[in-house]
């Protein structure tokens, strides 16, 4: 696998060892009120949302003819599936 090129901004150039020296921690330069701002920041959350009901995975064997008219329908097929499934299920008897 080919390795990425590194990547360089003129506007913002490496730090030389001197500045690296010269840096300290923002709590010591920071005024208790700039720092309280700075780390109150959320970060904003990475990946997909957590899901209040989460799909639960399977596996199921179906008919080429079914999962082929599915995927005839276009991307979202997999959510069109599951919404046909739900209704079905909502219509079984229960006993």
């Amino acid at each position: 696998m080919a390795r990425k090129p590194i990547l360089t901004d003129d506007d913002a150039p490496a730090l030389t060892d001197a500045e690296l020296a010269e840096m300290r921690p923002a709590r010591e330069v920071l005024t208790a009120e700039e720092f309280a701002a700075v780390t109150s920041v959320r970060k904003a959350a990475r990946g997909r949302p957590v899901a209040e009901a989460p799909k639960v995975p399977v596996t199921i064997r179906l008919d080429q003819e079914i999962v082929a008219a599915f995927k005839a329908t276009g991307p979202g097929w997999q959510s069109r599936m599951n919404a046909i499934l739900l209704k079905a299920a909502q219509d079984l008897p229960t006993g």
